[in-house]
């Protein structure tokens, strides 16, 4: 082979492989950077920052704040605690809507939302956070004495017409028992009402006109007797009947009003409560109370009443059977007439 035919065919081998060589040098990956070079900051995400203060405007240290971003995609929280000037910051925020939750054991939790835009800083209003309120468990326990109390308050304004007393009926079924103190209390109360007196009034002055206890005579002298002695049965039956006796015996005064139930069980309820009572320990039981108080009242009545109108022991019992009756008719009035007439009535 000529020199210039080699040449021409090293040429054309050496040019073959520089071409294949950097072909294949263009196919390979680049070099790694070496390890002290920086990337590029994320230009997309955000930061948020505050201040949160107490409701003096002082600022609360420590406070634990709560952000939630993402919140239409894919809700992300992270927490920080608010520096000693009450300041927070939040650095790589995602862009879009957040929320801001922030505690503290002294104060109820304070809320704030916000829109983040990209690559900024949002400067979020001062959050305010209030006291929270405290909580304490208070159990009152209200005493037998209290209930009473309380129940026999509410006796006391019942009234028939807004005027006659009507202290002795209770509409509330299952009442606390009274005391000692209570049964002569609401006596004394009885008593002295000014209805009383006028009612006791008109009682002698039908006893005048019908010319009753002639030994009294007619005129002011006459009318005073009347007065004073009708006064006086009201008074010895009031005190005997439902105070003296019910705390000796431990009875109840009181007509517990039925309301319930058809018209002849409560009429045979009211009629049975003339002769029977509910004791201090809330069973039922013989009245002696009233029974023992009418014989005891109509006995002290001859002490007083013209010798001409006392006819020896018959006349007490009489008169004792005489009040059993009239209080089977007060019972039924109670039970189907006087609640209507009653202001303040209350219960059942």
């Amino acid at each position: 082979m000529s020199l210039p035919a080699f040449g021409r065919i090293t040429s054309i081998i050496l040019l073959s492989l520089c071409a294949s060589t950097g072909t294949l040098w263009a196919q390979l990956p680049p070099l790694p950077e070496s390890p002290g070079a920086e990337t590029p900051p994320n230009k997309s995400v955000g930061s948020v920052e505050g201040i949160v203060f107490d409701p003096s405007g002082a600022a609360i240290a420590g406070a634990t704040v709560s952000l939630t971003a993402n919140l239409q995609t894919h809700p992300r929280e992270t927490k920080t605690v608010t520096g000693p000037d009450g300041r927070y910051t939040f650095l790589g925020v995602e862009p879009g809507p957040f929320r801001l939750v922030v505690r503290d054991a002294d104060f109820a939790d304070g809320t704030a939302d916000g829109i983040l835009g990209i690559g900024e800083t949002a400067d979020v209003p001062p959050i305010s956070l209030v006291l929270a309120p405290t909580s304490s468990d208070v159990r009152v326990t209200f005493t037998d004495l209290d209930l009473a109390t309380e129940q026999i308050k509410v006796q006391e304004t019942q009234r028939f017409f807004g005027a006659i007393p009507n202290f002795y009926v209770s509409y509330v079924s299952d009442a606390v028992p009274m005391t000692r103190s209570q049964k002569f209390s609401l006596a004394w109360k009885q008593t002295i009402d000014p209805a009383s007196f006028v009612v006791t009034g008109v009682i002698a002055g039908a006893e005048q006109a019908a010319n009753g206890y002639k030994g009294y005579g007619q005129g002011a002298e006459g009318y005073a007797k009347r007065y004073g002695a009708a006064y006086a049965d009201f008074f010895s039956s009031m005190m005997i009947g439902n105070a003296i006796l019910p705390s000796l015996l431990k009875q109840d005064p009181r007509y517990f009003y039925k309301g319930t139930g058809t018209v002849r069980s409560r009429a045979s309820y009211a009629i049975a409560n003339s002769v029977i009572c509910k004791g201090d320990n809330r069973h039922w039981q013989v009245n002696y109370s009233s029974i023992l108080g009418n014989l005891a009242s109509g006995g002290i009545s001859n002490l007083y009443y013209p010798a001409a109108d006392r006819k020896g022991v018959a006349p007490t019992f009489e008169n004792a059977a005489i009040g059993i009756g009239a209080q089977a008719a007060a019972n039924l009035l109670q039970e189907f007439l006087f609640r209507r007439l009653t202001k303040n009535s209350r219960g059942h």
